[in-house]
C-alpha cells in the first residue's frame, strides 16, 4: 500500500510503498481522511522520545471499517499511521462518526477538537457566563475553543493572537474581542479586555503570553495551558498562582472513555451547525508538502486525501 513513512529522526516523510497492515478484521480500517497535527512534528523530532523507523507518520483519521462504519481514530498502533491507505486502530480510541459530520469535520474535530472541548468541559464550567480568555486564539485548536466557549455559556470571549488578520477570523466565529499579542504590553492589553479578570484561560501559547494572562485573570480561575507555541518554560511567581488553578491538559491522559465522551458531544454540535473548521486537503502524494505546511504554523486543518 501507498503511505507516507518516516524514515528517520527530523525527517520530512516520504510517500512510498509500506508493508499491509495485519491484525483482526475488526482492527482494521480503510483510511478516507488522515489528519496533521503539530504532535506529529513533534513525535517525528525524536523531541518526545526516540521514533520507530521507518514507520507510517500520522495520529488521527477518519476511514471505513470492515463492516461498513465510517469512524475517527486516534493513535493507531505503530508502525501502521493514518497517512496511508490502511491501518489497524485501537478499538478503545476509535469512535463512531454521526451523519450530518463530513469527513473533513470529522477528522478536525479529534486531536484539535478535543483539545478545545476538554479543558472547557472537564477542567473548567463556562456555562454560567464566565469571561474566557483564549490565548493562540487564531490556530485551529483556538478557533474550536472559540466557538465551544460560546455555544456552553460564556458571558464574554476574548481570542488573543498575533495575527491581525486571522484574529478579525476569530472576531467572526464569536469572540466578543480580540487582542494582537506581541504590542507593547501584553499583560495590559489583556487587562483592557478582561473586565473584572479572566475566569477561564485556555492557552495554547504558554512561556510570556501565559504569565500576561495570569496577570489578567480573576481570583478564582481556572488556566488550562494546552499547547506550548511561545515557549516551553515560563517563570510563574508564586504569588501570582494563589486563588488560581493552572491545569496542563493532554487529551490521552483524561482516558478513552473521555474522549469518546467528549467526541460524541463535538461531533452532535457539528452535525447541528453549531462549529466550523476549515480544512485544507493534499494528497498523499503531496504529503513532503503538507508536512511543511504544517511546519508552518497554520491557521486552518490540513488533512490528507490517503485513497
Amino acid at each position: 500500500m501507498r503511505a507516507a513513512v518516516l524514515e528517520g529522526p527530523g525527517k520530512t516523510p516520504t510517500v512510498r510503498d509500506f508493508d499491509e497492515p495485519d491484525g483482526p478484521d475488526t482492527e482494521l480500517v480503510d483510511i478516507r481522511l488522515a489528519g496533521c497535527n503539530p504532535v506529529d512534528l513533534a513525535l517525528a523530532s525524536g523531541a518526545m522520545g526516540e521514533p520507530l523507523t521507518p514507520s507510517v507518520v500520522g495520529k488521527e483519521g477518519v476511514g471505513t471499517t470492515n463492516d461498513g462504519r465510517r469512524v475517527y481514530f486516534d493513535s493507531p498502533p505503530e508502525p501502521f499511521g493514518s497517512w496511508a491507505q490502511r491501518c489497524r486502530i485501537a478499538p478503545a480510541l476509535t469512535f463512531p462518526v454521526p451523519d450530518g459530520v463530513d469527513d473533513d469535520l470529522a477528522v478536525a474535530l479529534g486531536i484539535a477538537g478535543l483539545a478545545a472541548w476538554l479543558p472547557l468541559t472537564r477542567h473548567a464550567d463556562v456555562s454560567d457566563g464566565e469571561t474566557v480568555l483564549v490565548l493562540g486564539a487564531t490556530g485551529v485548536v483556538g478557533r474550536i475553543a472559540v466557538q465551544a466557549a460560546r455555544l456552553l455559556g460564556a458571558g464574554r470571549v476574548v481570542g488573543a493572537g498575533r495575527d491581525p488578520d486571522a484574529l478579525e477570523q476569530v472576531r467572526d466565529l464569536g469572540a466578543d474581542a480580540v487582542v494582537r499579542l506581541g504590542q507593547d504590553d501584553d499583560a495590559e492589553a489583556l487587562t483592557n479586555e478582561a473586565g473584572e479578570g479572566y475566569d477561564v484561560v485556555i492557552d495554547m501559547v504558554y512561556g510570556d503570553p501565559f504569565l500576561a494572562a495570569l496577570d489578567a485573570s480573576a481570583v478564582g480561575a481556572t488556566l488550562i495551558t494546552v499547547g506550548q507555541g511561545a515557549g516551553a518554560t515560563a517563570a510563574v511567581p508564586f504569588a501570582k498562582l494563589m486563588g488560581r488553578t493552572h491545569v496542563g491538559h493532554n487529551n490521552n491522559m483524561l482516558g478513552a472513555d473521555v474522549m469518546r465522551a467528549g467526541y460524541g458531544e463535538l461531533t452532535k454540535h457539528a452535525a447541528d451547525g453549531r462549529i466550523r473548521v476549515e480544512v485544507e486537503r493534499y494528497p498523499l502524494d503531496e504529503a513532503p508538502r503538507a508536512w511543511e505546511a504544517q511546519a508552518d504554523s497554520p491557521h486552518h486543518k490540513i488533512a490528507i486525501e490517503t485513497s
